[in-house]
């Protein structure tokens, strides 16, 4: 792996990991980290009460940067993903829906709740 691609790495786990603590402040439970499929990857699987909650997490190294991290590929992804893994999380009359969280050093996270609904 090139040192560029490592960087990116680390960065995007820390993104992570805030994310995480973000939303465990929030009053959310994590499930799970890094959760991968045939389909794709979601980056963490959360519940609040009756909602679960597939969250895609992106970190850019500048605040302008976050407008363009996610697109409708990514989402797609994202809710193929999400759909493989919701039979192992679900419980009966739980709410679904997939969140993406934005995040840029010296700015609060961005939230985008309910950023795709492929559950309907």
């Amino acid at each position: 792996m090139s040192e560029r691609r490592a960087r990116a790495e680390r960065q995007g786990r820390r993104g992570e990991a805030l994310a995480l603590w973000y939303l465990r402040l929030s009053g959310w439970r994590i499930l799970a980290v890094r959760v991968k499929t045939p389909r794709g990857e979601v980056d963490l699987v959360a519940r609040r009460g009756r909602v679960l909650c597939f969250v895609e997490v992106k970190w850019r190294a500048r605040k302008a940067d976050l407008d363009h991290a996610i697109d409708g590929y990514r989402l797609r992804r994202v809710a193929a993903a999400a759909e493989a893994l919701a039979p192992r999380y679900q419980k009966p009359g739980d709410s679904l829906r997939i969140d993406v969280l934005l995040l840029s050093p010296g700015c609060w996270p961005r939230r985008i709740a309910n950023a795709w609904q492929p559950f309907a």
